[in-house]
């Protein structure tokens, strides 16, 4: 089967490797359809983050089951979510919801990721992808939602929603900030998933003009955030989310935090060291969080206020383009690229 390689910053390189098998009662094989490009992935292609080559690429992926196990849970011709993180479901990780960590696999085990585990699991720009633990793994796409728009719900948007969903859990109807930036897409679904979750207030910063009118489609208010003219923090919200990137946005993201409040740190911070503001978060008594997000524990319930209607996941897509593009467009700088199939693409000129 055809896989696409990534090689090195802007290499990538199809080719032929063995197609994946059935190889227990739980386990299924599964044609991706539809593939988002991560906002990670943008920076190891663009070797922002030095990840060593080759290893296979993409992990955000809805995909048609081809062959199922006996005890699979799936039957093939379903359209189903395939997590990135691989878990099993049963081990004491799992079980508490902690499927970023699954006890059954190497630590930070992901489709398209080798650098994190260690493991190739294979990628989702494939023809075809291996799932253990189907039973676990995978979640039936609803039939009123949309493929492409919801590519990325097993990550990006995943990791949008769970900076707010619990927050707002806590604090119904509480005001959210959105700090926009390197975790471009993740932040613009944090800022739409506010709005679906009955935030009072959501404002959206960013520097970047596109995003900002993104983030307005989303429900958003949307403003320029400014820290290099010197920006001050003008409100305190219930729920800060800090998709920046950079040590300027985060102080001002615990500045920007009411007495009590929920910051969520969603990018990858790359400085050396990363001063944070403790002193000013102790008085103020934040609860701060960062980190992967638990994948499959988190995003069923995006997907059902996409399936609904109420959460507008697919406003943040700026191109759709075929698998083969994927090499060159990779880098393309625009908040959500989704990659489809050629299968997929037959069969939906076919349907219109």
């Amino acid at each position: 089967m055809r896989q696409l390689t990534f090689l090195s910053p802007g290499r990538f390189e199809w080719q032929d490797v063995s197609d994946p098998k059935v190889l227990t009662p739980f386990d299924a094989v599964v044609r991706p359809l539809t593939v988002a490009r991560c906002d990670l992935d943008l920076y190891i292609a663009t070797g922002v983050i030095r990840y060593p080559g080759p290893f296979a690429f993409g992990h955000e992926t809805i995909a048609e089951v081809v062959e199922a196990g006996e005890k699979s849970g799936v039957t093939p011709g379903e359209r189903v979510v395939v997590p990135f993180q691989l878990s099993c479901g049963r081990c004491r990780n799992c079980v508490r919801g902690l499927t970023n960590a699954c006890m059954a696999f190497p630590f930070g085990a992901a489709y398209g990721l080798k650098p994190t585990s260690g493991t190739e699991f294979g990628g989702a720009l494939s023809d075809l992808l291996h799932v253990p633990h189907a039973d676990h793994m995978l979640v039936k796409l609803p039939d009123n939602v949309d493929p492409v728009a919801a590519a990325s719900v097993s990550d990006n948007i995943a990791d949008g929603w769970r900076a707010v969903e619990g927050p707002l859990a806590s604090r119904p109807g509480g005001t959210v900030l959105v700090i926009g930036g390197l975790a471009q897409s993740v932040g613009l679904y944090a800022a739409g998933a506010a709005v679906t979750l009955g935030a009072s207030r959501v404002l959206y910063l960013d520097d970047d003009a596109a995003r900002r009118e993104r983030a307005v489609a989303m429900g958003a208010t949307a403003e320029t955030l400014g820290l290099d003219a010197g920006r001050a923090p003008k409100e305190q919200f219930d729920v800060v989310v800090e998709a920046a990137g950079n040590s300027a946005a985060l102080a001002f993201g615990v500045q920007s935090c009411g007495p009590n409040g929920y910051l969520t740190s969603v990018s990858i911070h790359l400085e050396p060291q990363t001063p944070i503001p403790l002193t000013r978060a102790y008085y103020k008594g934040l609860t701060l969080h960062t980190g992967r997000v638990n994948s499959r524990t988190v995003f069923p319930n995006a997907l059902r206020c996409i399936a609904c209607g109420d959460f507008h996941a697919g406003r943040v897509t700026h191109r759709v383009l075929p698998f083969a593009s994927a090499p060159d467009a990779m880098a393309d700088a625009g908040p959500k690229l989704v990659f489809v199939s050629e299968a997929f693409s037959a069969r939906t000129a076919q349907a219109q």
